[in-house]
C-alpha cells in the first residue's frame, strides 16, 4: 500500500477511538452515546456523569480533552517526523477530525471534533490556535455555552490565520486545509447553531448545579 494512503487510514482509525466513550463507560460504567446530546466529547462526559458523581465528571470530562486533542498533535508530529511534506500533515489532520466526527467504531457517529481539532491546529498553528483558545474561555466564561465558545474559539482562529497569513497558510500557501477542517466542526455543530438561534441552547456550568436554557 503506497505511505500516504496507509497513513491516512492510520489517521482516520486513530482519530476514531471514542476517548470520551471508552472513559465514561470504564470509570463511570454510562452509556453517553444512550445519554445527553449523544456525543462523545468532553461536554456531553461531563454533563452525564455529573449525575452519577460531580468530580468524577470534571475529571473524566478533562481526561477526554486532553486525550483527543493528543490524539490530533501526535499524528500530525509523526507525519511530520516521517518526513511527509506539509500537505500531507494537514490531510492527516482533517482526517484524524474526521474519524473523530464520524468514527468506525461507533457506527460512524461521533464527537464535534473540537479537541481534536485544536490538537491538530496547535502543530500547524499554534499562535492562531492560543488565540482561539483564548477567544473559548472568554465566552465560555461570560455565556457558559460549550458550543457557543468552541464555535467563537474556531472563528477566531481562522480569522487570525486569514490576518496573519493573508498569502496563505505557511508552506502550504492557502487556507482550504483551514477551511475544510472548520467546516467539519461547524457542520456537526449545525443542531446546537440552530439551537443558539432559537434561545434554546443549554449552559453548562463547571461549578455544578442544574444546566439551564441560554
Amino acid at each position: 500500500m503506497n505511505p500516504n494512503l496507509a497513513f491516512y487510514l492510520i489517521a482516520y482509525l486513530v482519530g476514531g477511538i471514542p476517548f470520551g466513550y471508552i472513559l465514561a463507560k470504564l470509570f463511570a460504567k454510562v452509556d453517553i452515546k444512550n445519554s445527553g446530546s449523544h456525543s462523545i466529547g468532553a461536554t456531553n462526559v461531563l454533563r452525564v456523569v455529573r449525575e452519577k458523581d460531580e468530580k468524577l465528571a470534571k475529571k473524566l470530562a478533562i481526561a477526554t480533552v486532553v486525550f483527543d486533542a493528543l490524539k490530533g498533535a501526535v499524528l500530525v508530529l509523526i507525519a511530520r517526523w516521517l518526513g511527509f511534506p506539509p500537505a500531507v500533515w494537514w490531510l492527516v489532520g482533517i482526517l484524524t477530525v474526521l474519524g473523530h466526527c464520524y468514527s468506525p467504531f461507533l457506527k460512524f457517529e461521533g464527537g464535534k471534533g473540537v479537541a481534536t481539532g485544536m490538537g491538530v491546529l496547535m502543530v500547524l498553528l499554534p499562535l492562531e490556535t492560543l488565540i482561539g483558545i483564548a477567544v473559548w474561555a472568554i465566552v465560555a466564561k461570560v455565556t457558559k455555552i460549550s458550543s457557543l465558545a468552541s464555535l467563537s474559539g474556531l472563528i477566531a482562529v481562522v480569522l487570525a490565520s486569514f490576518i496573519l497569513h493573508p498569502q496563505g497558510l505557511p508552506e502550504v500557501n492557502s487556507h482550504a486545509p483551514l477551511l475544510i477542517l472548520a467546516f467539519i466542526i461547524f457542520y456537526k455543530h449545525l443542531p446546537n447553531i440552530k439551537r443558539l438561534i432559537l434561545g434554546k441552547e443549554q449552559k453548562l456550568s463547571l461549578e455544578g448545579g442544574v444546566e439551564k436554557p441560554a
